[in-house]
Formats: C-alpha cells, structure tokens, sequence
C-alpha cells in the first residue's frame, strides 16, 4: 500500500522540527493520551480479572466445582458411582455431603442457617474449609458428638466462641404426645472458619455427615457428591459428558450455573469499564484528527509543490496517514509498556502509597478483599492494542483526505 517514497515523505515530516510550536504540543498531547488510556486500560482490566479470580477461588474454595444428586430425595450408597467417576482422569476429588436448613440460637441470639453434613477425612479433597479455619479443625466433627464448625460471621452474630453451646431447630417435625413439635438438637462448637465471603461466612454451618443424616432423617442417604477438577473450566464440558454416562436418576450441576448470575455481573462489569476506558482512547486518537489538520494547513505550499511534480492524490493521502500511524503507533507502544509495567507491581504500588498517605483504599474491616490482585491476559493486551491503534488509524483520515483535495493552483497562489 505505501511505496517508499510516501513512507520516506510522511517519516521525514514526523520528524521535521515544526515552525509552529502549537502543532508539536498537540501531537504530543495526542501520544500522551493515547498512552495514558492504553495504560488505564490494561491496569484496570488486570485488576478486576485479579478480583474475578480471587472470588471464583473463594467461592469455589467453599462450593464445588461439579456437584452429582439423585432426582429424588436422596442418594443411597453414593459409593456405587466410584466406577463411573474413576472413568474421568480430570476428576482429583469427591466427597458426599448433607445439605439441610435450620435456625440455629444461642442466648439472644437467632439466626437462620444452612447446615452441611460433611465427611472430615474426604472433604479436603473438594474444597479448601481445612485452610480456612481460625479455630478448631475439621477433624473435631466427630459421629456421634454432635459438635458444630460456624462461619465466623454467624458465630459472631450469635455471639458463641469454641466451647459454646447451640441448639439446632430443623424444618423436620416430631410427633410427640403433645403434639406436632420441631426437632431440636444442641450443638458444640468446635470450630470457626472464614472464607471470606461473606454468603458463607454468615450462613454456613457444618457438622458430621452422619449426625446431618439422622437429623434431616435420611438414614444412609446423601444429599449428593461433590467432585473437584483439576481444570475448573472443563466442568460444562464434563456435565455434559457424564450426563450421558450415568445411569438414568441421577442430577448433575457445575459451578457455572450454581452461580451463572455472579459471575454474568463480573463480565458485564468488565464490558462495561472496558467500553468507557475506551472512551478515552478515542478522545485522544480523534486528537490526531486536529493535529493533521493543522499539519495539512501548515503543509498546503508542499503539497502543492509536490503534486505538480506528479505526485498523485492517493499518494498525498497516504503520507499524511503515514504521520497519524505514527503517532498512533508510538502512543499505543507506550501504553502497553506502561500498562503492563503498572498491572504487574500493582499490588507493591498500592500498599506504598497507601503508607505515603496513612489510609487503607480497602479496609479489611469492611471489604474480604482489601488488597488489589492483579492478574494481566495476554488476549486483554492485544484487544487492546488493537482497538487503540484502529481508533487512531481511522482519525488520520479525514485529515489526509482533505490533503489529497488540495488544489495546486490555489494553495500556491499567495505564496
């Protein structure tokens, strides 16, 4: 498309020192916003993929990645499905568990809850509650002893520590002399964990899975298995290979659609921030648009000097192009260098100027996360890179086509 001579002529005005100073500035004001906005961009994005991952580890440091239920109430001998699972290489762990709901109180205190019967030994294996406890372990639920592990939040709500008694109420009803009446049953707490999450932290209560069982009464039932991944991007994938595998009854569910709304908010989210960063982008290309034209009208006598040599419009067109892609060119390649530099010390830049300034952007008192994870994506770099470099390629043309209707007569006319 660019002969030498055109890519000779629009390098050489690029570098030429300008008679009017004006022009010079708005050019570098052009490759400064340009810059900055490629900057802004990759930080921003970067930042909230790091936010996007610390959730999704969170959550699913709690939840599970893929869960398998029976259609009807419960799962008897969840153990026959190990044949079927031990077929999938990508699965590293499965554990049963009860899911039930109650209200737990102690004192004063109330507060509704969903209980989770887990197996001690195996629950390791499909989530991360081992390493999130602040008191006890896993291994104190005990069969038999019906001791409790709290949230830390619902602890703090019912105001209980270690040792501290709870009574269970449970939806299930007892028929007794005097009437139909609520099962209760007092716990121990044994323990306390923080997710930090705030969902699980104020809600979740787990016990051992067979004093779940006699409690929900679902004598050698399950409510299902939870299975973890060794890629938990492959779960859809997986679903719809073991739904064909399995024997008819059975019910399988993934972490995309347990919390499909969550993570659905986190990518609007970064469409969004992504289209009004862009924004600035744009501003600063469409700089390049007065730049030119105020190139065009300081360059009038050349290029009528050079069409009379027989250099033709399209010609014309294209050398003046060949400055806006430069400017273009140069402010984006800052941008991404800045950008990267700035999305991979984010989370040393932070704390710093958070102890220059004596305050905390995210208290830990009131936000679970309160440093700036960062995680950069190389698909985000070059999205980016090229949305930049098209915006400031589509400012130069206007420019350089009024270049290219430039009449000879006319411009040298007063010259």
């Amino acid at each position: 498309m660019f002969k030498p001579l055109e890519l000779f002529i629009g390098l050489r005005y690029t570098r030429a020192k300008r008679r009017n100073h004006f022009i010079s500035f708005i050019s570098f004001i052009s490759i400064a916003g340009i810059a900055l906005g490629v900057t802004a961009l990759i930080t921003v994005l970067s930042v909230m993929n790091g936010f996007e991952q610390e959730l999704r580890t969170r959550i699913l440091g709690v939840a599970s990645h893929m869960v398998v239920s029976s259609a009807s109430d419960g799962l008897e001998r969840w153990q026959r499905l190990d044949p079927y699972l031990q077929r999938y290489p990508q699965i590293q762990g499965m554990a049963p568990f009860v899911r039930g709901e109650g209200m737990l109180t102690a004192g004063a205190g109330v507060s509704g809850s969903i209980i989770r019967g887990v197996a001690p030994t195996l629950e390791p294996q499909v989530s991360t509650l081992d390493q999130t406890m602040v008191a006890g372990a896993l291994s104190d639920l005990k069969a038999g002893a019906f001791n409790i592990i709290l949230g830390q939040e619902l602890a703090r709500q019912l105001g209980v520590r270690v040792g501290d008694k709870v009574t269970l109420v449970t939806p299930q009803a007892s028929v007794t002399p005097i009437g139909i009446m609520p099962r209760l049953k007092r716990f121990s707490v044994a323990g306390v964990f923080e997710a930090g999450m705030y969902e699980f932290d104020s809600a979740l209560a787990l016990i051992h899975i067979e004093d779940a069982a006699k409690l929900f009464l679902q004598p050698g039932q399950v409510s299902g298995v939870r299975l973890k991944l060794d890629d938990m991007f492959e779960a859809p994938y997986l679903t719809q290979l073991m739904v064909q595998d399995l024997p008819h009854g059975f019910v399988i569910t993934d972490w995309t659609r347990q919390h499909v709304n969550f993570f659905r908010a986190v990518k609007t989210e970064k469409i969004v921030m992504f289209v009004i960063l862009t924004l600035i982008v744009a501003v600063a290309a469409f700089n390049i648009v007065s730049t030119l034209v105020m190139v065009v009208t300081d360059k009038k006598a050349d290029i009528a000097i050079l069409r009379t040599l027989g250099i033709s419009p399209g010609a014309i067109m294209r050398i003046f192009i060949v400055q806006g892609v430069v400017i273009g060119l140069f402010g984006t390649l800052l941008g991404v260098a800045g950008g990267v530099a700035l999305a991979s010390n984010v989370e040393v830049i932070v704390p710093a100027i958070e102890r220059a300034l004596g305050m905390k952007f995210l208290s830990p008192d009131v936000y679970y996360i309160s440093d700036l994870p960062s995680e950069m994506r190389g698909a985000d770099i070059v999205t980016i890179s090229v949305v930049a470099f098209v915006l400031c390629l589509a400012a130069t043309v206007y420019p350089a086509w009024r270049a290219s209707r430039t009449q000879p007569a006319e411009a040298l006319r007063y010259e």
